[in-house]
């Protein structure tokens, strides 16, 4: 049943919920009301959001947090489980290349304790281990493996190390000494091909030198070999080919859903459930086909939207780019009440969301696609993407969340913040936001208010 596009409260997804139902509503095996998350699972975030009120945004939600459940099943039915860590986005793609593994992504540990307000304790035992609040909030994960009481014990545990952050790499460690074995496989650091060095031609120009794609294909191939011994059967490279060509279908559909988003006159979908559609390409939360059609069908919502000239907010919101989005999903909404609208954001994971080769060697485009992760070149390369969708996508100012704790970057945001300044002469707010950030609601609010109205004032100029 379509309707005006409306945010609305969890207290009243219950009446849309029984009105959807009554027009014909029909639900994948993961789908129910929204409020079960809150009550059955203490998803005690629920309760302060605001969501957009389509069947398409119901499905997604169900999706993302039924995933706990759905790894459960997975090991019931006799499924393996591959914990892919670190790396966003390229060894799930392999995984799923194989019929009977499942890859998840432990790090999404993060938020837990954002979505379930601390009721979790995961920090807490963090904590008792030695890794506190100075370290990046994906400590979280530590606890997580510690109690299973969010995800069963992965059969094989990876990790990307290297050109990683420090802060991951340290709390690797931590879990490797606590009895769960990992896979280790290096990434380098991002260069340019030298004068005469062979390289190695990415999609969008960037070269890279191919003794760095040689040297990551054959990290990719040890964990190749202990994918084929975990499943059982040895990963043809026709069945690689396929699971690419999967992986690119969620891929194109995530790319026309945000260019539709970002470039339409009034907003097709809120932030919210922008931001939690773009988490589905690092490892379509643990099913791929599900997360496909659960995109495609927000793609259909967002296409009839944007046809008919219906959206969120006005037309005239501040056009945002954010850099490093937070935890803490109501700052997207809160984002949306200060005037201004989400159009273009950089997860640390955009590489995830490019398109794989699919005319080169499957092991070479992934090799290739995992050099593309941002967090392995200079913040200056970056900082030029960020400008290039800014201006693709007619950003007017741009938000850097710094990661509390994390060792990146110390200077990452103030070389985006200068480039971004210089090449585009826009506006730009850093902010540092904690996973549950009620307190630093107030101050928040004032920053990104003062933004809009900068560039609402330089419309006029």
């Amino acid at each position: 049943m379509s309707a005006a596009p409306r945010q609305i409260s969890l207290d009243e997804w219950d009446d849309r919920y029984r009105e959807l139902h009554a027009s014909g509503l029909v639900e994948p095996a993961y789908g129910g009301p929204l409020r079960r998350h809150f009550e059955e699972g203490h998803d005690l975030r629920l309760r302060t959001l605001r969501f957009d009120n389509s069947a398409a945004s119901l499905r997604l939600w169900n999706l993302l947090l039924t995933e706990e459940d759905r790894l459960r099943e997975c090991r019931r039915q006799g499924r393996k489980l591959v914990g892919t860590m670190k790396d966003l986005g390229t060894v799930p793609v392999m995984a799923y290349a194989f019929p009977n593994l499942t890859a998840f992504y432990p790090d999404g540990a993060w938020w837990i304790p954002c979505v379930m307000e601390f009721s979790d304790g995961l920090l807490r035992i963090a904590d008792s281990l030695g890794i506190d609040d100075s370290f990046c909030p994906v400590r979280a994960m530590l606890g997580a493996f510690l109690t299973e009481a969010h995800f069963p014990r992965p059969d094989l545990l990876v990790c990307s190390v290297g050109a990683t952050c420090d802060d991951f790499s340290c709390i690797a460690q931590r879990l490797n000494g606590l009895g769960f074995p990992i896979l280790w496989w290096e990434i380098p650091h991002r260069r340019p091909a030298e004068s005469g060095e062979a390289d190695f031609l990415m999609p969008g120009g960037m070269t890279l030198p191919m003794a760095q794609v040689g040297l990551v294909k054959s990290e990719l191939a040890r964990i190749q070999s202990a994918m084929e011994e975990l499943a059982g059967e040895r990963l043809a490279e026709t069945m690689l080919a396929a699971g690419i060509r999967r992986a690119n279908r969620v891929r194109r559909c995530l790319e026309e859903l945000r260019r539709r988003v970002f470039m339409a006159d009034q907003s097709p979908l809120p932030a919210l459930e922008l931001l939690i559609a773009e988490m589905m390409a690092i490892h379509f939360c643990s099913d791929q086909e599900q997360a496909a059609q659960a995109l495609e069908e927000l793609l259909v919502q967002v296409r009839a939207r944007v046809e008919s000239g219906q959206g969120f907010g006005s037309s005239s919101a501040a056009r945002i780019y954010w850099v490093n989005p937070v935890s803490d999903l109501r700052v997207m909404n809160l984002l949306e009440d200060c005037g201004a609208r989400l159009c273009g954001t950089d997860n640390m994971f955009c590489h995830a969301l490019d398109l794989i080769p699919e005319n080169l060697p499957p092991l070479d485009a992934l090799a290739g696609m995992a050099l593309m992760d941002p967090m392995v070149g200079s913040a200056a390369e970056r900082a030029g993407r960020i400008c290039q969708e800014m201006q693709a996508w007619r950003c007017e100012g741009l938000v850097i969340s710094r990661i509390p704790g994390a060792s990146h970057c110390a200077w990452e945001g103030q070389i985006i913040a200068d480039l971004v300044h210089d090449r585009l002469d826009l506006p730009v707010v850093e902010l540092e936001v904690p996973p549950v950030a009620d307190a630093f609601q107030s101050s928040l609010r004032s920053r990104l208010e003062a933004l809009v109205e900068t560039i609402i004032s330089r419309r006029t100029l």
